[in-house]
Parts: structure tokens; C-alpha cells; sequence
């Protein structure tokens, strides 16, 4: 079937006006189009250049052109994509580029639910479940993407997360629409680039139908998260914001855990290993004494003790 956007975009309904990330891939130009064709007027379009690579220009320069045709307001945002120490480059790219997202967002429409749309795909979401596995990750690694969220005040959609990429390509050909291929994509170095050019290929031929079961494991997944954060909403309530030491002492080592994951994500934008939040309880449980020091590495910064409190901060 090459009609699989169609179906999607027919079945998104969006709080508009409507944001597209637009790279210039192919993801990205079918959601560019199928949206454009729906509500016209109404979509507009930013790309993000990370400066990471010489092809950078030549891709903003190809959106330039086919948000003119398509009679689609661009911004381009220049932003400095480099990682930090202890980040990986996949992580700090895509920090920046959310950021942006959403300072541009905010600056070009008023509304207060303006709504944002991302080009995952069926692949990606496979993708990123199978690097949740291979890390050994919980419910929160294995729900994967979702595909509609709110967050600094917008409304954020994946509507082709239903769609696989061999479809979204077949539907781009049919129409005779181009795009640019990003060379990072054929890097074996990465990861991500390993799963999709060769282990997908071997699912495909042994479970034919992986990719639903995968999203019906990620939706169980998901919902087992959600309840996890409300639990862990429940015990941030008790333990107090920064955490206070002797109220965790009081959870068991399941919840402070659950408790400590949410805080750090929800205020720090941080998420501990399984290593550095095992020690991390190791440490909360013997800190008894007042000169009993707490200072562990988490994410890109260190979790430390303030007071009776634990704070975490960036060098």
C-alpha cells in the first residue's frame, strides 16, 4: 500500500496552526506535503541546521526551495549541535534541536496550544525499542515514542508513527516528489544505523508482522509508565522538591528509585544509568551523619547532598 500517509494525515487532527519539523528527508517532506495539501494556510515549517556536517547548507537550501512551492512559511534556525562531555552527539543534536523547536514555535504563533509535527516513523519506533532493550531498559525505554504529548506549552504529534518507511517512500515516488538523503543514514558507526540496514531486514524475513506486535508491547509498555509516574508524582508530593534525604529513607529502594528517575527527567532534563542510580540509592541509604557527603555522577552533571536535601547540578 502506498497510501498509508494518506490514511495517517486523514486521521491527525491537530490543534492548528500547525508546526512541521522539516530536515528535507523523506519523512519529513511526506509529512511536509500531506500536511501542506490538508490544511493550507494554516502549516507552517522550520528546519533545523545543526552545522555538523558540509551537506548541512545544501539541505537548507532544498527546503528553502520546496517550502516555495509549496507556498509554506520556513524558518531556518542555525544551532550549535555539539555535545557535551559524558553526551552522546545523537543525545546533544537532538536537545538542541527540541529547544529550538519550541523557541521558534512560541516566537511565530500566539496561541498558547500551538501544536508541533514529527516524522517518526513505524521503523523508528522499532528502532528505538530494540536500543531500549539493548541498554536493558524498564517500561519507560520500552513504550518508546508516543505518538501525541504535550510539553512547554504545545501540543506534539508523531502522525506517520503508524507508517512504515519502505511506505513512506513508495508514496513520495508515486508523486514524483524529491528529497535529500542525509549521508549519516549509511554510517555504520552508528547504532541506530546497524538496526535499520541490517537487523530489520532479518525480522522482516522471520516475523513478518513485527512491527504491530512491537507497538502493541510499547503500548503495554507505555501504560505501565504512565502509572509509574503517577506513583512517582504521589511520592514527589511527600518526599518534597529538591528530595528531601530522610523522606526517601522512608520509600521503599522500588519507589525511591521510580521517585529519583522523575525527578531528575522532570527538572533536570537528566537520565541516571542503571549503574549511577543504583549507587545513588547505595549512597541515599548510609546517609545518616550530617558530614556524610553525596556527589555522584548523573547524566552529564552530579547528583549531590545540599543540606538534609539532594540537588543535582551541571559544572
Amino acid at each position: 500500500m502506498t497510501d498509508s500517509v494518506d490514511h495517517s494525515i486523514q486521521a491527525f487532527a491537530p490543534v492548528l496552526p500547525l508546526v512541521v519539523a522539516y530536515s528535507g528527508g523523506a519523512d519529513s517532506t511526506a509529512l511536509l506535503h500531506a500536511c501542506a495539501r490538508r490544511w493550507p494556510g494554516q502549516v507552517y515549517a522550520i528546519h533545523v541546521h545543526h552545522g555538523l556536517q558540509a551537506a548541512a547548507d545544501t539541505f537548507e537550501a532544498h527546503c528553502r526551495a520546496v517550502c516555495a512551492q509549496l507556498h509554506v512559511p520556513l524558518s531556518v534556525v542555525h544551532v550549535d549541535a555539539r555535545h557535551q562531555a559524558g553526551q552522546s552527539p545523537e543525545d546533544a543534536a537532538r536537545r538542541h534541536r527540541y529547544s529550538a523547536l519550541i523557541a521558534h514555535a512560541r516566537q511565530a504563533f500566539a496561541e498558547p496550544m500551538a501544536s508541533i509535527a514529527l516524522a517518526q516513523h513505524a521503523d523508528d519506533q522499532v528502532e528505538t525499542m530494540l536500543l531500549a532493550l539493548s541498554r536493558g531498559a524498564g517500561v519507560a525505554g520500552l513504550a518508546a515514542m508516543p505518538s501525541h504529548w504535550q510539553r512547554e506549552g504545545l501540543n506534539w504529534y508523531r502522525p506517520l508513527l503508524g507508517v512504515d518507511a519502505a511506505n513512506i517512500r513508495a508514496w513520495l515516488k508515486v508523486q514524483a516528489i524529491a528529497w535529500v538523503e542525509d549521508p549519516t543514514n549509511a554510517d555504520p558507526s552508528y547504532t541506530r544505523n546497524r538496526i535499520r540496514l541490517q537487523l530489520l531486514p532479518m525480522l522482516e524475513q522471520v516475523f513478518p508482522q513485527f512491527r504491530d506486535t512491537f507497538s502493541r508491547s510499547s503500548a503495554h509498555a507505555a501504560q505501565a509508565k504512565r502509572l509509574l509516574q503517577d506513583l512517582a508524582q504521589l511520592d514527589l508530593q511527600s518526599v518534597g522538591v529538591p528530595p528531601v534525604i530522610k523522606a526517601l529513607q522512608q520509600l521503599s529502594e522500588e519507589r525511591q528509585a521510580n521517585v529519583l528517575r522523575h525527578w531528575l527527567l522532570q527538572y533536570h532534563q537528566v537520565t541516571p544509568s542503571a549503574a549511577q542510580l543504583q549507587e545513588l540509592l547505595r549512597q541515599i541509604s548510609v546517609c545518616h551523619t550530617r558530614g556524610h557527603q553525596i556527589r555522584i555522577k548523573v547524566g552529564y552533571g552530579f547528583a549531590v547532598r545540599v543540606g538534609g536535601k539532594l540537588g543535582w547540578y551541571n559544572p
